[in-house]
């Protein structure tokens, strides 16, 4: 069964202080490109998430964002003492009292207050605690993305066989009209010939020779078979559990090319109006391969 490249899943999880939310979206892209966003602190996460990925997305571009919420109040982690900016600050202290007699009277409490004397350490993460928890919150934004993209693939792909359907069957019309084409060149061709000629004696042989080679000119047997060959390859690939996207997109093109090969060797208004048709279809198909991983 086919699947979308656009959608959309979100999963959370919690440990006592934090919570983690994950969300993940996906655009087309011809390849497979992944972007994920995460806090400072939570850097270390990227390989576990991108790993986690490895086997969902074969091709489209997906972002993913990992928010982090403290769940009670933020911790204040560790005051400590800045020992060399202190050693520093005294050494100042005391140039200015040596060389400019200034005194060298010190207030423990103002003393603090200067720049970076103490600074804030922040707790140590429990990485392995945020993993787990981050992998629940993958697991369930990964399930909630899958069950989007298969969903609108029933979609695009109920819409695939619509569509192979009217396909097939233009093809038939095309097969139906194609031996009347050398019987109707015939008949122009002797009316044309006759209307020169007059009322002289029509050449039957030379002009069975012309239709003859009108016809084998003409003949689109070959075409319509790659074109039904196509057709029914199409349709295997809807029913692979492999990323056929690009496969499909080669097909259209092979289709194409033959539909264009049949128009111009048929040069029949019917069956033109037929492949004006099909070409129409073929672009609705276009348009929907480009949302198919």
């Amino acid at each position: 069964m086919i699947r979308s490249m656009t959608a959309f899943g979100r999963g959370e999880s919690a440990r006592s202080d934090m919570q983690l939310v994950v969300e993940m979206r996906s655009l087309n892209n011809r390849y497979r490109d992944v972007i994920v966003k995460l806090p400072r602190s939570l850097q270390f996460l990227e390989e576990d998430i991108r790993n986690s990925l490895a086997g969902v997305v074969q091709r489209g571009r997906v972002e993913v964002a990992v928010q982090s919420i403290a769940n009670g109040e933020e911790r204040p982690g560790r005051l400590e003492l800045n020992e060399p900016v202190v050693k520093a600050y005294l050494a100042v202290f005391d140039r200015l009292s040596e060389e400019f007699g200034m005194p060298r009277d010190i207030r423990m409490d103002r003393f603090c207050l200067l720049n970076d004397v103490i600074v804030r350490k922040p707790e140590e993460l429990d990485e392995t605690g945020i993993r787990t928890c981050a992998s629940e919150a993958m697991e369930q934004a990964v399930a909630a993305f899958e069950a989007m993209r298969t969903r609108e693939g029933v979609a695009i792909e109920a819409d695939f066989d619509i569509r192979l359907d009217l396909l097939s069957q233009y093809a038939e019309q095309v097969a139906e009209s194609a031996p009347q084409v050398a019987e109707l060149y015939r008949r122009r061709l002797k009316d044309h010939i006759g209307k020169i000629l007059g009322e002289s004696e029509l050449d039957e042989g030379r002009l069975a020779q012309e239709v003859a080679l009108f016809a084998e000119r003409a003949d689109i047997t070959e075409e319509l078979v790659r074109l039904r060959s196509h057709l029914e390859q199409f349709r295997i690939y809807l029913g692979s559990a492999e990323a056929v996207g690009r496969r499909l997109d080669f097909l259209l093109q092979e289709m194409h090319r033959e539909i264009n090969t049949l128009s111009a060797k048929a040069s029949d208004s019917g069956i033109s109006r037929l492949v004006v048709e099909m070409k129409s279809e073929l672009e609705k198909i276009r348009e929907q391969v480009q949302n198919v991983e």
